[in-house]
């Protein structure tokens, strides 16, 4: 429950609410917008799709209902108590007339000592810090001469009234030097003991002997000055004797050496020595100068640091004749309040009629300007929000004629198609002898080209509607719509239809991809683990721009011990290793390459990128295992990995494929592990489907020939590619139990349509396509992960092993029965020496 105390405060709030309720409403918009989008752009940078993301435009928002809002916004903000805590709090209690003052005049003092402690004054320009140390700001030259001015004032006037205190301040504070500074709580502290012993404001007021005591060493630092002056003028004198003997000195040293020198020397001589003399006698003099000059400037300094030690003690005097003052007004305000309360307490016993009355007109008055300011709020609020209701209905009559346009064109462009589609059906109701005369022949000709194009004709005046239902490939890069068979075509294109209508009619994408996110938000800062939320999350599908990142995870997951144990730069040595000595598979390989995904852009010619990848990784794993080298098989799992995830890290994947998950033998020559698997999977479909695996029993159809690829490659071209990938998804995180979940769950997808066939070559005819046309994914996963349980690993396990036993002694018996009639073959004359019906003959 939300309880504002004044109508300003429920306007406030209800605009917050309001706002909150529009950045919503955009964000819906925008998520609604992305999931139509598919895919959205991000950040993922692995595999050969992240290169092939389509662009897509993101709509802008509503300006004018912005502007609207940034206009009429409330400037207001609420009171100390909001929310739960105004809810909480009890009734305000009515106050008196004189309490109203009293809370004026209070409030009137906080704020003249806030602005004192702040330096609002333009003569006190300070800054003041609650750190342990303070710091000021330079005052200029005016304002030095300004304080100076006031000083000298202010000497007179205490010099005349002795016994009274200034509440006036007139004084300017200066930088003082780090080593000057004092704590200002050292400052608060030490006022404070000095004031502790006063207990009321006369005792205070009878400590003016330390006001005399600092007005004494001023008058003391002042003579200390006029000292010093006498000092400098008594050096100057001296300095002036000292250059008049000097100068006595030369002039008798000059008239002696010329009446010595005289007589033998030539007066062009005299001259230059007398130049000379004059030369050297100059550069004393500068000499003389400059250090005079250099000894001036050193007393200058001193006189500047004990001007700043001055200024930095006056600082602290002052400071602390502030504090003290500052604690006496909280006194006395104190004593005040009391005073006020004590006298209010007596009105109140008396019940003055007139107070009582003032005390009324008050609160009204209150009241009224309360309900003023609310409603001026209220006003601006409403029409803020009649303003942005304008901006959302023109949108949507915007919108409205949009979409009737578009409802007209497809309306005409429907009524055209069910006109020629009626003389279709009317000619294959009553359809003509001659083909030459059939009146309908060139509208059937138009429809079937209408059907196989994949893009519909832009007419002009259709300019505004631009569908494209089928593009030439899907966002993974496979081919939608083969180029050779018209007829495959139609089905392919009608496949393609069904697929982008299950993908418009499918309303948790949005939700699905705000868990994802906001499971990728959780774990930003930590390491992703194993769990249950994760599992359900990849079981539904890992959204296309997560994928490459989730991929590498799980790859990792299954192979951290080999990357442990493996040298650094494992994958670039293997690869080295191939390109430098080729081994018996790299013909394999080549021959195979083109031949992995012909109906993929990424692996359709040799100067694909996605060629060179897989025959690194290809050759690279020949080299890692030698037991297998290459089968074939392998090149389609790893090019289905390189679609989200780099050369090594597909190599990885094929390891975990190889190594990990499959059992042994799995992808060797005799193809054991693949055997048993077939027969654990006939196993479980006895039992999961016990009516369909009798329908094969009895008609002798051995479906194995279809499902064995569908294990060796994990379903690479056996469905469609939006099942593929969520199959991928989650067969890297949970493991090859995967693909026994799904392939049960195609045989139950289609159960009633081959219960209904009735020979063998029509059951198998349609077991070699009928994958092909399961598109609903979420349909098939739920019949996976939910119709199929329970589903332990360790039954198949157990199968697994048991099986194995039954086929190797059968492959024994083969090899034995083998070996016997090779046996026989060399000691049979006649079964050696084998005679063609040619050579009877002659």
């Amino acid at each position: 429950v939300l309880q504002a105390a004044t109508r300003q405060d429920m306007t406030y709030w209800l605009q917050e609410l309001q706002q909150k309720r529009w950045e919503y409403c955009n964000n819906l918009d925008v998520a609604k917008r992305d999931s139509r989008t598919s895919p959205t752009p991000s950040d993922f940078s692995k595999g050969l799709v992240a290169k092939d993301n389509p662009d897509f435009s993101i709509l802008s928002q509503n300006a004018s209902a912005e502007r609207a809002r940034n206009i009429l916004a409330v400037e207001t903000s609420p009171t100390d108590l909001v929310g739960e805590q105004a809810a909480s709090q009890p009734a305000p209690v009515q106050a008196s007339a004189i309490n109203f003052s009293l809370k004026q005049w209070s409030t009137e003092i906080k704020n003249s000592m806030s602005s004192l402690r702040k330096g609002s004054n333009e003569n006190r320009k300070s800054v003041f810090y609650t750190t342990e140390e303070w710091e000021l700001l330079d005052p200029t030259p005016k304002d030095l001469e300004d304080s100076m001015a006031l000083e000298e004032k202010r000497k007179h006037l205490a010099e005349g009234n002795k016994g009274l205190t200034s509440s006036a301040f007139p004084f300017d504070f200066g930088r003082t030097p780090h080593k000057a500074r004092r704590p200002l709580k050292d400052m608060i502290g030490s006022s404070r003991n000095r004031n502790s012993s006063d207990s009321s404001p006369t005792e205070w007021c009878s400590g003016n002997g330390n006001r005399l005591v600092s007005e004494l060493q001023l008058k003391n630092q002042s003579q200390q000055e006029e000292l010093e002056k006498l000092k400098k003028d008594l050096l100057s004198q001296k300095e002036l004797v000292r250059l008049l003997q000097q100068t006595v000195r030369s002039s008798q040293y000059d008239k002696y050496f010329t009446s010595r020198l005289c007589e033998g020397v030539p007066k062009d001589m005299l001259e230059l020595l007398h130049q000379k003399d004059d030369q050297i006698l100059g550069l004393n003099n500068q000499l003389e100068k400059l250090n005079l000059e250099k000894d001036s400037l050193q007393q200058e300094v001193k006189n500047l640091k004990c001007k700043v030690g001055e200024l930095s003690e006056r600082l602290g005097m002052l400071m602390e004749t502030i504090q003290a003052k500052d604690e006496v007004i909280m006194k006395l305000s104190r004593q005040l309040s009391e005073c006020e309360d004590s006298t209010s307490s007596q009105s109140g016993a008396i019940n003055s009629p007139t107070a009582t009355f003032t005390n009324k007109e008050l609160q009204e008055l209150d009241r009224l300007k309360d309900n003023l300011q609310g409603y001026k709020t209220q006003n601006k609020f409403l029409n803020k929000e009649i303003l942005e209701l304008s901006a959302l209905r023109r949108n949507a009559e915007v919108r409205e004629k949009e979409w009737q346009a578009k409802y007209t064109s497809l309306e005409a462009k429907l009524c055209q198609i069910e006109s020629k589609y009626l003389i279709l059906l009317q000619e294959m109701k009553t359809p003509v002898c001659s083909e030459d005369q059939s009146p309908a022949r060139e509208v059937i000709t138009q429809l079937l080209e209408d059907a196989l194009k994949a893009e519909p004709s832009e007419q002009p005046e259709q300019a505004f509607f631009k569908p494209h239902l089928v593009s030439e490939y899907d966002i993974y890069g496979f081919q939608t719509v083969p180029e050779d068979d018209d007829e495959e075509k139609l089905v392919a294109k009608s496949r393609a239809l069904d697929l982008r209508s299950l993908s418009l009619s499918e309303n948790r994408e949005i939700s699905t991809g705000v868990k994802w996110e906001n499971y990728l938000a959780s774990t930003m800062n930590r390491e992703m683990m194993r769990c249950v939320e994760l599992k359900n999350l990849i079981r539904s599908g890992i959204p296309h721009e997560h994928r490459s990142k989730m991929w590498k995870w799980c790859v990792s997951l299954h192979v951290k011990k080999f990357k442990d144990s493996a040298v650094p730069g494992y994958f670039q040595t293997l690869l080295q290793k191939a390109l430098e000595k080729p081994n018996p598979a790299s013909k394999q390989i080549e021959l195979d390459l083109l031949r992995t995904l012909p109906n993929n852009k990424h692996y359709s010619s040799p100067t694909c990128e996605g060629i060179q990848k897989l025959r690194n990784v290809l050759l690279a794993f020949s080299w890692r295992n030698p037991d297998i080298g290459y089968c074939q098989g392998l090149n389609r799992l790893v090019a289905i990995a390189l679609l989200y995830l780099e050369q090594e890290d597909a190599f990885w994947c094929l390891v975990a494929i190889v190594e990990v998950f499959m059992p042994r033998d799995y992808y060797t020559k005799t193809l054991l592990g693949s055997q048993v698997d077939q027969r654990v999977f006939k196993d479980l479909l006895s039992e999961k489907l016990p009516r369909l695996h009798a329908h094969f029993e009895q008609y002798k159809v051995d479906y194995t020939l279809i499902t064995f690829n569908w294990f060796l490659v994990v379903f690479v071209d056996s469905v469609v590619s939006d099942i593929l990938f969520k199959v991928w998804d989650s067969f890297l995180y949970e493991g090859p139990k995967v693909i026994f979940r799904f392939a049960l769950a195609l045989f139950k997808y289609k159960e009633e349509e081959i219960l209904k066939l009735q020979d063998s070559m029509s059951i198998f005819k349609y077991l070699r396509y009928f994958t092909r046309t399961v598109l609903d994914a979420r349909k098939l996963t739920a019949i996976a992960f939910g119709d199929l349980n329970p589903f332990p690993l360790r039954q198949i396990r157990n199968r697994r092993a048991y099986h194995l036993e039954k086929v190797r002694l059968e492959l024994t018996e083969l090899e034995a029965i083998r070996e016997d009639f090779l046996r026989e073959r060399e000691t049979c004359a006649e079964k050696r020496d084998l005679i063609s019906d040619d050579e009877e003959d002659s």
